[in-house]
């Protein structure tokens, strides 16, 4: 089970964290269920503020877990395109509740925030 082989999970919640979790994984995630197939450089653009190594590192912990595929062609200069496995593709469902959870309660604070400030005023 890729870079987990030796970790032992309390439940199965804990391990679908563990491969899903962390700041980039998401997006990467997101982006390659949303958009299909992307090269490097155009996870990289689309992500503002990661490193190349940190790509790199994510890329291949989700290749490890099966998630993602990586495939070189054999030309010059090196062309690898990256996509979702359909194990990985089986996410996306799970990231879209994520989003609208997300989405809802993001709305619920500002409207939260605006009733306090509202009362505040008064």
């Amino acid at each position: 089970m890729g870079h987990f082989s030796n970790k032992v999970f309390n439940c199965e919640k804990e391990l679908t964290l563990s491969i899903i979790g962390g700041k980039w994984k998401m997006l990467i995630l997101w982006h390659l269920g949303k958009e299909g197939t992307k090269r490097f450089n155009q996870l990289k653009v689309m992500m503002p503020g990661i490193t190349q190594k940190m790509l790199v590192n994510q890329l291949r912990e989700l290749e490890e877990d099966l998630i993602v595929h990586r495939k070189v062609y054999p030309v010059v200069p090196p062309k690898v395109e990256y996509s979702l496995t359909e194990f990985g593709e089986s996410l996306i469902p799970v990231l879209d509740v994520m989003y609208e959870w997300g989405k809802s309660y993001k709305k619920m604070i500002a409207d939260e925030t605006e009733i306090k400030t509202i009362k505040a005023v008064k």
